[in-house]
């Protein structure tokens, strides 16, 4: 395919060619915070991983009202928007691995770089939030 085979595509297909613009540009945005905030990316199973073999902490960054839909079991509940101010909540647990989770994994994603900024060693988030969890048939804490 030669330039002028490209230009023609692009300008008959602009829709799809300004659509592929716009993915490749998020992809490449998302993996550019991912560095910046210096945060690991764990899958539902490597979280489970960590949980059972390096005793890691579940961190819950969603509202109340999410968080009352359902949880991961034992997670500790500290929403976003508090976070940095609730942080000496988690002195505690500084030695263990803390596992930050929100519904998709964005707000998580802020949450585990702020504990970073705070000195926290071992912050991962899990990647696509409870939504990947719940995904991989793994269990939910529900209340009545």
């Amino acid at each position: 395919m030669n330039v002028q085979q490209l230009s023609e595509f692009i300008v008959n297909h602009w829709i799809l060619s300004l659509a592929f613009i716009t993915i490749l540009g998020l992809l490449i945005a998302s993996e550019v915070r991912r560095k910046v905030y210096g945060v690991g990316q764990l899958g539902p199973t490597q979280a489970t991983q960590m949980l059972n073999h390096e005793d890691a902490v579940f961190l819950d960054v969603r509202n109340d009202t999410e968080f009352a839909t359902g949880h991961l079991v034992n997670a500790r509940h500290i929403p976003l928007e508090v976070l940095k101010d609730r942080v000496t909540e988690l002195e505690k647990l500084r030695a263990r691995p803390i596992i930050a989770y929100c519904r998709n994994g964005q707000r998580s994603n802020r949450a585990a770089a702020l504990l970073k900024a705070q000195g926290f060693q071992s912050v991962h988030n899990l990647a696509g939030g409870i939504n990947a969890w719940e995904s991989a048939g793994l269990p939910v804490r529900r209340h009545k």
